[in-house]
C-alpha cells in the first residue's frame, strides 16, 4: 500500500503539469505513454520478442498518432502495414505466425488510436480532458465503493470476480454526479442534459474498457501489462479504462 502511494504521488507530481501546460510537453508524454504501452502488449504476445515486434510496429504507431481527424484516414496506409506483416510472415516460414501478425495489427491500431485522441482532446481545451478523466475517476471510486457496501451480484465473474453490478450502476450514478458539479464549475455550453448522457456514456465504456483490458490478461495469464508504475502495474493497466473511451469518441465524437 504505501508503495503505491509513493508512486502515485510521484507521478501525479510529474503528469498534472504536463496535462495542465499542454503543448510539446504532453504530446512528448503522449508519444513516450504509446510506445511503453504498444510493447506491453508486444511483451505479453512473446517476452523473448517484444521489443522486436515493437520495432516492427512503431511506423506503423507514428502514423497513426499523428493522423487528422478531420480527414479521411487513407486505407492505403493499413494496407501496406498489413502486406509488411504478410511478407514477414512468409519470410519466417511462418515462425512469425499470422495470429501473431494480426495482434500486431490490431494492438499497434489501439494504442495508436486511442493515443492519438488524447492528444486531440487536450488540443481541444483542458477542460474536455479534465472532464474525461474526472468521470473516469469518478467511476472507478463509486463502482468500489458502492460496490463494497451494496455490491451483491457479480457482475463477470469470469473476467473480473470483484466487479458487481451495484458496483457498475453505483459508478456510473456517481459519475453523473461528478459531471453535474463540473459543469456547475467549469461549465461546457451545452446543456445539463447533455452533460449527464456524456458523462453515462464515458462512464460505461470507461467499465467496459476495464473489463476487456481484464479478458485480455487472462487469456494471456498475467497480472499486470507492465512495472512502470511499482505498485500499480504498467501504462496499460493505468489507462485502460481512459483508453477505451478514447476509441470510443474516435468514432462517436460527443464534444
Amino acid at each position: 500500500m504505501q508503495q503505491r502511494i509513493v508512486t502515485a504521488i510521484i507521478a501525479l507530481i510529474i503528469l498534472i503539469p504536463l496535462i495542465i501546460y499542454g503543448n510539446w510537453p504532453f504530446i512528448v508524454m503522449t508519444y513516450l505513454f504509446a510506445i511503453v504501452g504498444l510493447y506491453e502488449l508486444m511483451r505479453m504476445l512473446d517476452p523473448k520478442k517484444g521489443i522486436l515486434y515493437t520495432v516492427i510496429s512503431v511506423g506503423f504507431l507514428m502514423i497513426l498518432l499523428n493522423i487528422e481527424v478531420e480527414n479521411d484516414i487513407k486505407l492505403e496506409t493499413f494496407v501496406i502495414f498489413a502486406i509488411i506483416l504478410f511478407i514477414i510472415t512468409v519470410l519466417t516460414k511462418n515462425k512469425f505466425t499470422f495470429q501473431q501478425a494480426s495482434f500486431l495489427f490490431l494492438a499497434t491500431f489501439y494504442i495508436g488510436i486511442s493515443f492519438h485522441m488524447l492528444i486531440e482532446i487536450r488540443l481541444l481545451g483542458l477542460n474536455y480532458l479534465l472532464f474525461i478523466l474526472f468521470t473516469i475517476w469518478a467511476t472507478d471510486s463509486g463502482a468500489y465503493f458502492v460496490g463494497k457496501s451494496v455490491g451483491k451480484r457479480k457482475l463477470w465473474p469470469e473476467i473480473s470476480p470483484n466487479k458487481t453490478i451495484g458496483g457498475a450502476i453505483g459508478g456510473i450514478v456517481i459519475a453523473m454526479i461528478v459531471a453535474v458539479i463540473f459543469q456547475v464549475i467549469y461549465p461546457f455550453d451545452i446543456s445539463y442534459t447533455m452533460v449527464i448522457v456524456i458523462a453515462c456514456t464515458i462512464s460505461i465504456f470507461g467499465q467496459m474498457g476495464d473489463l476487456v483490458a481484464s479478458a485480455i490478461k487472462r487469456q494471456y495469464g498475467i497480472k499486470d501489462y507492465g512495472k512502470l508504475f511499482p505498485g500499480h502495474g504498467g501504462i496499460l493497466d493505468r489507462l485502460d479504462s481512459l483508453l477505451f473511451v478514447l476509441l470510443m469518441l474516435f468514432v462517436l465524437p460527443l464534444f
